[in-house]
C-alpha cells in the first residue's frame, strides 16, 4: 500500500472532503481526487460514496479509516518521543481540558510555563467533550472527573467547588435567599449537561431545598460555564459558577455560604506509553506548583 496515497486518505476521511484535505496537505484538490482514485483502483475497493454534500467512507473505507488514524496516531507519539531532548524537554504537547477552566485558570498560566520552557509548543484545545488520548486526539488532558480508560496515568491535580452568586443588582430586585428553600421565589441559571464529562451535580441550586413533588425551572439553561456566569453578571439570576474562576466571580456576591455545593476533583490525565516523557513530567509538575501557590494564597 503506497504510503503517500494512505496519508492523503487519512487527511480526506478527517477533513470530509478533497478540498479541506488538499488546502492542509497543500495539494490542490484534483491532486487528491487523483490519489484516493488511484488508491481505490489498487485496492479494488471504493473507499468514498461522493455526494454534493461532501465525502462518506464506504463500509471498507471506515475499516481502513481507523487502521491509519491508528497508525498516525502512534507515528505522532513516536515522533514527539524521538524529538525529545535527553537534556531539556522540547517538541509539540496538546493540551485539553473543558472550556472553562482552560479560559480562566490555564491560559493565564501558560505564559510562565511557556517562559520556563521555551522549546515546547503547546496547543491547547479547551472542549467540554473528552477527547481520546488513546487515539492521540491529545497527549495530556485535565479533566472534572476520574478517566474511565484503563490504559491512562491520572494524578488528582484539586478539588474544585461550586458556589451559588448573584449579582448585587439582582439581589437588591429579588433579595438574598437566606437558605435553600427560599430558591424557589428566585431565578436559577443551570449548565445544560449535553456532555459525558459534566461535574456530577454541578445543577444543585436547581435542587437544594426543594420539596418532595416540586419541581424548580431553571430561567436559562447554558452549555458553558463562562456563559453562565456573564448572565449572572447581568443581573439575570443565580447560578452555580466555579471557584477556580475568581476573577470574574470578584463582583458578584455569594449566596447560601452554608449550604453544602457540587464539588469536582481535577485530574491531570496522560497515556501510559507518554510515562517517560520530560514534557509531560515538567508540564505536571508546573500544575501542582501552581495548585499549591493557589492553597497557600499565591
Amino acid at each position: 500500500m503506497d504510503w503517500d496515497k494512505l496519508r492523503v486518505f487519512h487527511a480526506v476521511a478527517e477533513a470530509g472532503s478533497f478540498t479541506h484535505a488538499g488546502e492542509a496537505l497543500n495539494l490542490s484538490q484534483s491532486a487528491v481526487s487523483r490519489q484516493i482514485s488511484a488508491l481505490e483502483e489498487s485496492l479494488h475497493a471504493p473507499l468514498f460514496h461522493r455526494h454534493a454534500r461532501g465525502l462518506i467512507l464506504t463500509e471498507q473505507g471506515d475499516l481502513l479509516y481507523r487502521t491509519a488514524r491508528e497508525v498516525f496516531a502512534k507515528l505522532a507519539m513516536t515522533e514527539a518521543m524521538l524529538t525529545e531532548s535527553k537534556d531539556r524537554p522540547r517538541g509539540p504537547l496538546k493540551v485539553t481540558t473543558t472550556v472553562a477552566f482552560g479560559s480562566a485558570w490555564l491560559t493565564p498560566r501558560m505564559r510562565e510555563f511557556l517562559d520556563l520552557h521555551p522549546e515546547i509548543e503547546v496547543s491547547l484545545v479547551v472542549d467540554d467533550d473528552e477527547l481520546d488520548l488513546s487515539m492521540r486526539e491529545a497527549d495530556v488532558a485535565i479533566r472534572m472527573s476520574p478517566p474511565r480508560q484503563p490504559d491512562l496515568v491520572q494524578r488528582h491535580l484539586m478539588t474544585i467547588r461550586y458556589p451559588a452568586y448573584a449579582s448585587k443588582e439582582y439581589l437588591k430586585k429579588h433579595g438574598t435567599p437566606h437558605k435553600a428553600e427560599d430558591l424557589d421565589k428566585h431565578r436559577i441559571i443551570v449548565y445544560a449537561i449535553e456532555n459525558r464529562s459534566a461535574v456530577r451535580n454541578v445543577n444543585w441550586v436547581l435542587e437544594a431545598g426543594v420539596h418532595a413533588g416540586h419541581e424548580r425551572k431553571p430561567i436559562l439553561a447554558v452549555n458553558n460555564i463562562y456563559a453562565m456566569c456573564k448572565a449572572v453578571q447581568s443581573g439575570l439570576g443565580i447560578a452555580a459558577i466555579p471557584d477556580f474562576m475568581q476573577a470574574e466571580t470578584q463582583e458578584l456576591v455569594r449566596v447560601l455560604p452554608e449550604v453544602p455545593a457540587a464539588e469536582a476533583e481535577a485530574y491531570f490525565v496522560y497515556p501510559e506509553e507518554l510515562r517517560t516523557s520530560k514534557r509531560i513530567a515538567v508540564f505536571r509538575d508546573f500544575l501542582l506548583r501552581k495548585v499549591g501557590e493557589n492553597k497557600n494564597g499565591g
